[in-house]
C-alpha cells in the first residue's frame, strides 16, 4: 500500500484513524493518488447524513433539503449532469460546514419512453427480437436488468463525482413507496375532478405507437425542400415544400385555393376556413365545396383566426391531424375524421408519406393541382425514435391544469425564482396552459390505475365507464357503488397504458420523503430548501412540480428554484451523441483515449450514418483524446462559468487549468509543511500583525466576505473566482514570496520572531483556505487538510474537514486593515513593475526601479539582485 493508492478500505480507514500523516508526502499532485479512497471513508463514517448533524459542535437550528434532479436510467451521466452534481454538493457542503441539518436525497428516474426504445434496440441488436415477441412480464424483466446495471453505473458516477448525497435515502421512481405515491396521488386527482379521461390531439410517435410529451419532441428546422431518413422508410422523404391545390365550390364556378406542406392529410378534410374581411371570399362564405375523392360537402367557414396575409388565404381544416384545426373544430362544431392509423399508414398497406406522392398524382389527374414551392417550416421530431410527429386524435387520459396553474401563479411571490428574468417567462407560461396528456401506451412505467368496467346485461358502451382505485380491489368497490350492483358481478379490465413520466417525476420533491404518510422526513424536510436544476426544465419539470405540490401536499414543494445554463461543446454546439460531442465526464477526471472513445460510439444506439459523423468530430476535437483532469479540477472548472446568465462552453484546456490550480494547492502545502515541521514552536493563535502579515490577513477576511455574500447570491463563479485569485495571486504570487527569506533566516532572535509570525499566518491562511475551496474541491482539500491538521493550535480536530465550520466574516473582523490592503496596491504594482524590468535587462547587476508612494508623494528606489532577489527586497519595502 502506497499512500491511499489501497483497496484494503480497513487498511485504509485504520491509517486515517492512527497516523496517517507519518505517510509520505508525493513531491506532486495527481488526482489518482487523491480521489481514490477519500470517499469511501465519508460515506462509510455517515457524514453526509443529516443525523450526523447531532454530533457537530457548531450545529445551528437551520435546514437544508433538496433532491438530484433524478437522472434517467437511459445510460451514463453526461457534462450536464456533471454540472448538476458540482452546483448542488458545492451549496450543500457549503450549508453542511455551517451547521445546517441537510438532506440531499439521491435519484433515479425510470424514464418510460427512453428507456423502453434503448432497451427495444438492445434485444434487437443482441437477440433480434421486437418488443411484441415477448409477453409485457418478460419485457419488463429485461429492462430491470436494464435498470440495475445501469442504474448502478449512475450512483458510481456520481460517487466519483464527490456528490455528498445521503445513499440510505436514494430513490427510484419505480420503487413500491414510490409507486403508492404515485397511485395515490392519480386516485387523489381523479376524485377531485382534476383528472379525466377525454378524446384529444395529442403529440403521436408512429415509430413508438403511443404518444409523448412536448419534450421529447425536437424541433428542426428546415429552410425550405430537403429530403430527409425516416424510420421505416428505405428512401428520403421529402419535407419543406408547399404544395397547392383547389376545392371546386359547390354550385357554381368559383374555386377556393388552399395550400399544405401534408397533402396526404387532405384526405381528413372537413372544412375550408378563410378570414371573415378577407375581400377575396365573401362571395363564398356559406357555401360548400366537394371534397374530389370522397364526395363529402366541407362548409366554408369564416373565422378570424386565418392569416390572410399567409398563402392564398384560404385554408384546408383537418381537426384530427393538426392542432389549430382541432381548435377551429371546437369553435365551429366540426366533425373529425382520422386517416392516419397509430402505426402511420393509411391503409393497411399504404404509410402516411407514400401516399403523399398518389395524393399529388390524383390531385393532377383531376386537374386540381396548382403546383409545389420550396417552403421554409419547422418539422416536429421524435427525440427517442427520430420518427416525424404525427398529431393524432386519441382518447387519452388529462390533467386538467386551468385552477392549478392559477394557484401557481399566485403563490410566485412566495417562490423565489432564480434568475429573476425566469419569473416573467414562467408566470406566461402558467397563464397559457393546456391540458396535460398523462397517459402513454408504452409497457415500462406506471401501470395507470384506472379501470375499464364490464357490467352485466349492459349495453351501453364499456369504453366509457371508468373506475379507479389505489387497487383493484378498491376499484371494485367503488364500481359497486357507482353502479348499484354486487361487487362481484363486476368486470373490470386494467388501462394498459402508462403515466408519462414527468408526471411521476413531479411528485418527486414530497415522495421522496415518504408522501403521503407523514412521515419524520416530510415532516421535518418539506419543503424543500431549493431546487436546483437546468434552465430547459422549467416548464417540463419545476412548473409540474409545483402544480402537483400545492394541490397534493397544500405548499410549494420547495422555496427557491435555482436555474443553471446549458452545457454546450467549445464551439458553442448544444451537446448531442449524433454529434459525438457528448462527454462522459469520467472520461475528463480519468482522461480517455480517442480509441476509447471511438469504441463508445460504436457500443452505442445511434444509426450507422450518425455514428461516421460522431467519431469524425471525436477525431477532430479529441485528436489525443482526453486527458486526466481529475473531479476536483472538473468541479471548480464547472463552477468558474456565470452559469445563471449565459450558456457554458467547456473545453478541456479549462479543466486542466483547473488542475494547474490544484498543483499549486499541492505545491503550497508541501512548502507550508516544510515551514511548520522544522518549527521548534508550536504554532499559535494570531495576535498582533504587522506589514505585510497585515495585508495577507485583511486580504483573507476580504476573501471570506466576498465568498459568503456570492454564495448567498448563489454567484458561484464569484466565490470560484475570489478563491482562485486569493491562493495564486495574494497568497503564492506576494505573500509567500515574501516570507520565503525570513521563513529560513532563523540566526537572530528578530528574523526567528519574524519567521514564526509568518509561518503562523502561513498556517492559518492555508487552513483556512483549504476550508473556503473544500465545497468545490473536497477531495485535495480533505487531502491537504488531514496533512495540515496536526499543526493545529492546541489538540487536533478528530473526523472530516467536510464537517469543519465554514469561516465566517464576523469571526475575523479583527483582521480587516483597509488601510494595508489599499497601500499594498501599490507594493504590488512595484512587484509588476519590477519583475518587467528584471525580465527586460537580465538582472546581471544591481538595477533600481524608481517609484512614487501614492500616498505622500515621495520618490522611492526598490533594488533587486540576483544575489538578494526580488523576495527579500519587496518584504523589506
Amino acid at each position: 500500500v502506497s499512500g491511499l493508492y489501497c483497496f484494503d478500505l480497513n487498511t485504509f480507514f485504520a491509517v486515517i484513524f492512527s497516523d496517517y500523516t507519518s505517510l509520505p508526502f508525493p513531491t506532486s499532485y495527481s488526482p489518482e493518488y487523491v480521489e481514490s479512497s477519500w470517499y469511501q471513508w465519508w460515506e462509510k463514517e455517515g457524514f453526509f447524513s443529516p443525523e450526523q448533524h447531532e454530533r457537530v459542535p457548531h450545529r445551528v437550528d437551520q435546514t437544508f433539503s433538496l433532491c438530484i434532479p433524478p437522472p434517467n436510467v437511459t445510460g451514463t451521466l453526461h457534462l450536464g449532469h456533471a454540472l448538476t452534481v458540482a452546483v448542488e454538493d458545492a451549496l450543500v457542503r457549503w450549508r453542511r460546514m455551517q451547521g445546517y441539518r441537510v438532506l440531499w436525497v439521491p435519484g433515479c428516474d425510470h424514464a418510460g419512453i427512453a428507456t423502453q426504445t434503448v432497451v427495444e434496440r438492445r434485444l434487437l441488436r443482441e437477440k433480434g427480437k421486437h418488443r411484441q415477441d415477448f409477453t409485457r412480464q418478460e419485457f419488463l424483466q429485461e429492462v430491470w436488468k436494464w435498470k440495475k446495471e445501469k442504474g448502478d453505473e449512475i450512483y458510481h458516477q456520481l460517487r466519483t463525482l464527490g456528490a455528498s448525497l445521503d445513499w440510505s435515502r436514494a430513490c427510484f421512481t419505480m420503487d413500491p413507496g414510490f409507486s403508492r405515491a404515485v397511485t395515490e396521488a392519480f386516485v387523489r386527482l381523479c376524485d377531485s375532478g382534476l383528472i379525466y379521461r377525454s378524446e384529444g390531439l395529442v403529440n403521436w410517435s408512429c415509430s413508438l405507437e403511443s404518444a409523448i410529451s412536448d419534450i421529447e419532441v425536437d424541433s428542426k428546422e428546415l429552410s425550405g425542400q430537403t429530403m430527409l431518413s425516416v424510420p421505416g422508410y428505405e428512401n428520403k422523404v421529402e419535407f419543406g415544400t408547399m404544395f397547392t391545390f383547389v376545392y371546386p365550390v359547390e354550385g357554381q364556378d368559383g374555386e377556393v385555393v388552399v395550400s399544405t406542406t401534408r397533402p396526404e392529410t387532405m384526405l381528413g378534410d372537413v372544412a375550408v376556413a378563410v378570414h371573415p374581411d378577407d375581400p377575396r371570399y365573401q362571395a363564398v362564405h356559406g357555401k360548400q365545396c366537394r371534397h374530389p375523392f370522397t364526395d363529402r360537402l366541407l362548409p366554408i367557414i369564416t373565422d378570424p383566426m386565418v392569416d390572410m396575409e399567409l398563402g392564398t388565404g384560404a385554408v384546408k381544416v383537418t381537426p384530427a391531424h393538426d392542432h389549430t384545426d382541432f381548435l377551429l373544430s371546437q369553435r365551429h362544431s366540426l366533425p373529425r375524421l382520422t386517416v392516419i392509423g397509430g402505426d402511420g399508414t393509411m391503409t393497411p398497406l399504404l404509410k402516411r408519406f407514400d401516399a403523399r406522392q398518389l395524393v399529388v398524382d390524383a390531385l393532377v389527374e383531376k386537374k386540381l393541382f396548382r403546383g409545389n414551392k420550396s417552403h421554409a417550416m419547422t418539422l416536429p421530431i421524435c427525440s427517442r425514435s427520430g420518427d416525424v410527429i404525427e398529431p393524432l386524435l386519441k382518447k387519452q387520459w388529462f390533467v386538467r391544469c386551468d385552477d392549478m396553474a392559477k394557484k401557481a401563479i399566485q403563490v410566485y411571490r412566495q417562490l423565489e425564482i432564480i434568475p429573476h428574468f425566469y419569473t416573467k417567462t414562467w408566470k406566461n407560461w402558467l397563464s397559457n396552459i393546456s391540458d396535460w396528456c398523462i397517459s402513454r401506451q408504452l409497457w415500462w412505467g406506471h401501470q395507470i390505475p384506472a379501470y375499464r368496467v364490464e357490467l352485466p346485461n349492459s349495453t351501453d358502451n364499456p369504453e366509457e365507464q371508468w373506475v379507479w382505485g389505489r387497487s383493484e380491489d378498491e376499484a371494485r368497490h367503488r364500481a359497486a357503488a357507482k353502479y348499484g350492483l354486487k361487487a362481484e358481478d363486476i368486470t373490470l379490465t386494467q388501462d394498459p397504458d402508462v403515466l408519462d413520466t414527468w408526471f411521476s417525476s413531479g411528485l418527486f420533491p414530497f415522495a421522496m420523503l415518504g408522501w403521503p404518510e407523514q412521515t419524520a422526513d416530510l415532516q421535518c424536510f418539506y419543503p424543500n430548501s431549493i431546487l436546483e436544476t437546468g434552465s430547459d426544465l422549467i416548464f417540463f419539470w419545476v412548473a409540474r412540480m409545483v402544480m402537483l405540490g400545492t394541490e397534493l401536499t397544500g405548499q410549494l414543494p420547495f422555496k427557491q428554484v435555482l436555474f443553471h445554463s446549458l452545457v454546450r461543446d467549445k464551439h458553442g454546439r448544444k451537446m448531442s451523441k449524433s454529434l459525438g460531442n457528448v462527454i462522459d465526464p469520467l472520461d475528463v477526471i480519468h482522461g480517455v483515449s480517442l480509441e476509447r472513445l471511438q469504441e463508445k460510439v460504436k457500443e452505442g444506439n445511434l444509426d450507422p450514418r450518425e455514428r461516421l459523423v460522431a467519431m469524425e468530430a471525436q477525431r477532430k476535437d479529441f485528436p489525443k483524446g482526453i486527458p486526466q483532469c481529475g473531479t476536483d479540477a472538473l468541479r471548480f472548472a464547472l463552477c468558474s462559468h456565470k452559469m445563471q446568465r449565459e450558456d457554458i462552453s467547456l473545453s478541456t484546456s479549462q479543466v486542466l487549468s483547473c488542475r494547474h490550480f490544484c498543483n499549486k494547492m499541492w505545491q503550497t502545502l508541501r512548502f507550508t509543511l516544510g515551514v511548520l515541521g522544522q518549527s521548534t514552536t508550536p504554532v499559535g493563535t494570531l495576535q498582533e500583525v504587522y506589514s505585510v502579515d497585515r495585508w495577507i490577513c485583511s486580504r483573507l477576511y476580504s476573501t471570506v466576505l466576498q465568498v459568503e455574500q456570492a454564495f448567498e447570491a448563489y454567484e458561484l463563479h464569484t466565490v470560484t473566482s475570489a478563491l482562485y485569485s486569493f491562493w495564486v495571486h495574494n497568497l503564492c504570487d506576494v505573500y509567500m514570496e515574501c516570507v520565503k527569506p525570513v521563513l529560513v533566516q532563523t540566526d537572530t532572535e528578530h528574523s526567528g520572531r519574524v519567521g514564526h509570525v509568518a509561518s503562523t499566518i502561513l498556517y492559518h491562511c492555508v487552513s483556512m483556505s483549504l476550508a473556503l475551496v473544500s465545497p468545490f474541491m473536497p477531495f485535495i482539500t480533505e487531502e491537504l487538510w488531514q496533512r495540515l491538521n496536526p499543526f493545529r493550535p492546541g489538540v487536533a480536530v478528530q473526523g472530516s474537514l467536510c464537517l469543519q465550520p465554514y469561516p465566517c466574516s464576523s469571526q475575523l473582523a479583527h483582521w480587516h486593515f483597509p488601510e494595508e490592503e489599499r497601500d499594498f496596491l501599490l507594493v504590488q504594482e512595484v512587484i509588476r513593475v519590477a519583475r518587467s524590468l528584471r525580465a527586460q535587462c537580465g538582472m546581471t547587476k544591481e538595477k533600481p526601479a524608481s517609484k512614487s508612494c501614492n500616498s505622500c508623494k515621495q520618490p522611492f528606489q526598490i533594488y533587486l539582485c540576483t544575489h538578494t532577489g526580488l523576495n527579500t527586497a519587496v518584504y523589506q519595502l
